[in-house]
């Protein structure tokens, strides 16, 4: 097959653990290949997570632009666990992108290690260098917060035609405008918000919506998450989480009969804990009401590596999106972006998602 060639807005933790992910699939031995573990799919429509290859990157911060990707990939503030050290030789340098709202300013306060550095060097041309490079799909991996930012890439792949998958919770294929653009220019485009592959968000919703089908009333949940990222540092300029919040509670509200009334469900996160590094840590729990309203409550701790947990579900999108371009299918793609995304142009029960999705890749339904 084909290479994907990939545009990446953002070196952070989630673009390393991907391009890590990446070379562990492509090394893995024939054998494991056929029953990989942690992926979805190891063949998508004929595409292998080896066959996706970086066009370009663009970052902000001086320890990485102006450096070769693989190097740029493990420089601070990065500080996620290492899958695969001997990164290949991608022959990309790391473009100055545009700041716009991408820094918030409370980062200045912690130390360089923690935070952002921004460079002084003068950005690129965008569209420029996305023609350039030949970039098909644009991953991006924004900070929380960054509407203005996450807008002025979404407009430099309308210029281009290269498709956005978009990771970060600023909508933008969720936006019924922004998603009319691209269907216009016959763009395939997912989004907003990524899913982990197992997170805090689809566990919540699983269990959810487990309690709502057996006939428990729920009455109050909460989701809290630490971590040690530079996402979670910079969630706590708490200003930044309009849409974040936003689009985590939706995920949850959209899975049970009835819409729980506001003040009774707190999802969000709630603390940057710096030792922690990449590791997110979920602390849940759901008070219902069961037979004759006998009280039933659920607490759950949860562990896992933030930025790795997204890996195969991006890999799926990527390789969603180039087929969605093979077949000159443009606009949202809706059922990937369901199960892939958790504020989506239309939100889909997670196993309904699962079988359009299983569908859209055999070419049965077209989006």
């Amino acid at each position: 097959m084909a290479k994907i060639r990939l545009a990446i807005v953002g070196v952070g933790n989630c673009a390393s653990s991907l391009l890590q992910g990446i070379e562990y699939y492509r090394n893995a031995p024939a054998k494991a290949q056929c029953s990989p573990v942690g992926l979805m799919h190891y063949d998508l429509g004929g595409y292998k997570p080896g066959d996706i290859e970086v066009a370009c990157a663009f970052d902000i911060d001086s320890r990485k632009v102006g450096r070769h990707l693989e190097d740029a990939c493990f420089a601070p503030p990065n500080n996620t666990i290492t899958i695969w050290r001997d990164l290949p030789n991608y022959g990309v340098t790391v473009d100055m992108g545009e700041v716009h709202d991408g820094v918030a300013d409370h980062m200045a306060q912690y130390p360089p290690e923690s935070s952002f550095l921004p460079s002084k060097e003068k950005p690129v041309d965008i569209e420029r260098r996305l023609r350039e490079s030949g970039a098909e799909v644009m991953l991006c991996y924004l900070p929380v917060g960054s509407q203005k930012a996450v807008e002025r890439y979404a407009r430099a792949c309308l210029a281009t035609g290269v498709s956005l998958l978009n990771c970060m919770p600023v909508f933008i294929v969720s936006n019924e405008k922004w998603a009319a653009e691209f269907s216009e220019r016959k763009i395939p485009v997912i989004g907003d918000d990524v899913k982990s592959q197992l997170g805090s968000t689809i566990l919540h919703r699983t269990i959810m919506k487990l309690f709502a089908d057996r006939g428990i009333k729920v009455r109050h949940t909460y989701q809290l998450n630490t971590g040690g990222n530079t996402d979670f540092l910079n969630m706590l300029d708490r200003s930044r989480l309009g849409s974040k919040r936003k689009s985590k509670t939706e995920a949850v509200q959209s899975v049970m009969p009835e819409r729980m009334p506001d003040g009774d469900v707190h999802i969000g996160p709630s603390d940057y804990v710096a030792w922690q590094h990449d590791n997110k840590v979920c602390f849940l729990r759901i008070e219902g009401e069961g037979f004759a309203g006998i009280p039933i409550e659920l607490e759950l701790r949860m562990s896992v590596q933030d930025s790795p947990n997204s890996g195969g579900v991006v890999i799926d999108g990527i390789r969603c999106l180039r087929l969605a371009r093979d077949r000159k299918i443009g606009g949202p793609l809706y059922s990937i972006a369901a199960y892939t995304m958790k504020h989506p142009p239309r939100q889909i029960a997670d196993d309904i998602a699962r079988e359009r999705v299983e569908k859209f890749i055999s070419g049965e339904i077209e989006r």
